[in-house]
């Protein structure tokens, strides 16, 4: 065991098991002291390997990821501290590992339920090797103004409020963590703060005694005064009898050991840690404090009490001129967390990203505020979905149906297209699925798939603004642009595109008005008296459909129609439809294990 100061303005640790509270608390109380480095130099995540972001003060850091222990230790050799946030079924052995590490000093070990065996062989190992452990089931330990482990203390406000900014000239060791935080409020009101403060843990076996940290803390210049909460059960209590008995300990010591009201139940009774629990006369709490008063420490008369024996002890001291009281400075104010100023009103900041049509907060997504539970319950389809995301609303039966419906005709359209080919290219190159799913789609505008949109563009202006199918058409062909959804590379006159048919078929039978429909048939009717191949394609007729199913509908303004039609909406049912082709293809070629693709030389014109 350690016989003087294990912490100091220096001290970096490594950090097992990431939790980010326990680590941030621990680099704003660095800053909070004016510390120049950070005092957790790394982070063990076994698995993981990076960098994980936190706050030093107002600037952000990047403190190292390591997979192992060993390779956390041979990166940090000066990191001599080991905090561990493992739970209690691999503590132990991670424990041990960092042990076993030449450049580990202390370990701190924050589980509770560690095996008692396990706990001894940690012992065993850190004594024989001179190294200290705190713990297990210990929120840790501080050194005011220089160093702390994990959540020891608490909150930054708890910290101010103690003044563990700055040294003090107070020593504490307790068993119980939850209790420290009450005792360093209580000893900073009655004297200049603690100096360093250890919680043992509550186990029955900890790695570490109350004695031992008296004994160091008897051999820290710094420390002039000593104060120790016990509890009943164990014997841990004795060993600082005997030291103090011995002459080990020249140092005023304040002790006081909890769980005198234990008598007062007819039977024994198991109080919160694992250790306090009285096993005869010699382990309650009246004859531990019977023991230490004899043996020379101050013991108040009840808990109540401590704080004015605290008071008087210090105040002696000062009297004697043994101890200057510190000099109150006043520490940094630590940058509150954006997240934080702004619930509590302190700050307003404006958001990144804007969304209106899904929600993921709650206890299940929202499409356009309509419950997740509620689309499956009522038996919504894609098209329903579609509506709701794409169009922020439900749009009737026959409108979803009619969406599907492009769905399903333009999911695929054969190998040879230039997106079918693209995907079955890239797919038999070995890519995975989505770089051959990307290029498929990278052809996908004017000339392949993309003339939806333009088509109801052009439809619905000529028709809006009264043209004759004749004065459409030749205007076009003044301006030098095709006709968008008119023309087929295979389909004639007598021989109609079947999908151009079914879709004409349903909305006769089902939208309200079909306007634009007819129109763009007059056109065709026009185009076809000039060639047998400028039929209406199934671009024609979705984009002229799709205005039909917009103004008939009765829920769109006109404003809102001329930006779906402008934004793009109607290519994007033939993305989205064709996504499903183009993974059909990738997952035909990887299923008949189809080598890498190469052109056919003949299938080529060299030129000069």
């Amino acid at each position: 065991m350690a016989t003087g100061q294990i912490f100091s303005r220096t001290t970096q640790a490594l950090f097992y098991n990431y939790k980010q509270l326990p680590i941030q608390r621990m680099l704003d109380f660095d800053f909070l002291c004016g510390r120049e480095t950070p005092s957790v130099a790394g982070i063990i995540n076994p698995g993981s390997e990076g960098f994980q972001k936190l706050f030093f003060g107002q600037e952000e850091i990047a403190i190292p990821v390591h997979s192992t222990i060993e390779a956390a230790c041979a990166a940090h050799p000066t990191a001599d501290v080991f905090i561990n946030f493992a739970s209690f079924r691999s503590a132990a052995a991670s424990s041990m590992a960092a042990l076993k590490q030449p450049t580990i000093r202390v370990i701190a070990v924050i589980a509770e339920g560690v095996p008692e065996s396990d706990t001894k062989q940690l012992i065993a190992y850190a004594r024989a090797n001179n190294k200290v452990v705190i713990g297990p089931a210990t929120v840790g330990g501080i050194q005011a103004g220089a160093f702390k482990i994990g959540d020891t203390a608490g909150t930054i406000d708890n910290i101010v409020q103690c003044k563990l900014y700055r040294p003090g000239s107070v020593g504490f060791v307790s068993k119980s963590g939850g209790m420290s935080n009450e005792m360093y409020n209580t000893i900073a009101r009655v004297t200049d703060g603690i100096y360093e403060g250890i919680a043992i843990g509550g186990d029955v076996f900890p790695g570490s005694t109350l004695s031992d940290h008296i004994l160091r803390f008897n051999n820290i210049p710094q420390v002039k005064m000593m104060v120790v909460l016990g509890e009943l059960g164990g014997r841990d209590e004795y060993s600082l009898v005997e030291a103090l008995k011995q002459g080990k300990v020249n140092k005023p010591v304040v002790a006081w050991v909890s769980g005198t009201c234990a008598t007062l139940f007819k039977s024994e009774v198991q109080f919160g840690h694992a250790g306090a629990k009285s096993g005869g006369e010699l382990e309650s709490a009246q004859a531990k404090n019977q023991a230490l008063k004899e043996a020379g420490a101050v013991v108040p008369t009840s808990y109540e009490a401590l704080e004015a024996a605290i008071k008087e002890t210090f105040e002696k001291l000062v009297g004697d001129g043994k101890i200057t009281p510190v000099k109150e400075v006043k520490p940094p104010q630590i940058p509150e967390d954006l997240n934080s100023a702004i619930k509590s009103g302190k700050v307003r900041a404006p958001t990144h990203i804007i969304s209106t049509i899904s929600d993921d907060r709650g206890e299940e997504p929202r499409y356009a505020g309509i419950p997740m539970s509620s689309i499956v319950e009522q038996g919504y389809g894609v098209g329903d979905v579609i509506s709701l995301l794409w169009f922020k609303r439900s749009l009737p039966r026959y409108c979803t149906h009619f969406i599907e419906i492009c769905i399903m005709l333009c999911a695929d359209h054969g190998p040879c297209v230039s997106g079918a080919h693209n995907t079955i290219v890239t797919a038999r190159a070995g890519k995975d699925l989505v770089s051959s799913l990307v290029s498929g789609l990278l052809t996908i505008g004017p000339r392949f798939g993309g003339a939806i949109d333009d088509a109801a563009r052009y439809f619905k202006d000529a028709y809006d603004r009264g043209l004759t199918p004749y004065e459409f058409v030749e205007s076009m062909k003044k301006k030098g642009i095709r006709v968008p959804g008119i023309g087929h590379r295979i389909k004639r006159g007598d021989n109609r595109d079947k999908r151009v048919e079914l879709l004409q078929r349903f909305a006769r039978t089902h939208f309200p008005t079909v306007k634009y429909m007819e129109y763009a048939v007059e056109v065709e009717t026009y185009t076809l008296s000039k060639a047998n191949n400028l039929v209406l394609n199934v671009d024609g007729a979705i984009g002229s459909l799709f205005l039909d199913l917009l103004a008939g509908s009765g829920m769109f303004s006109k404003q809102e129609i001329d930006e779906i039609v402008q934004i793009g909406y109607l290519n994007g049912l033939f993305v989205l439809a064709r996504s499903i082709g183009l993974i059909g293809h990738t997952f035909d070629q990887k299923r008949l294990k189809q080598p890498l693709y190469r052109h056919p030389w003949e299938d080529v014109l060299y030129t000069k």
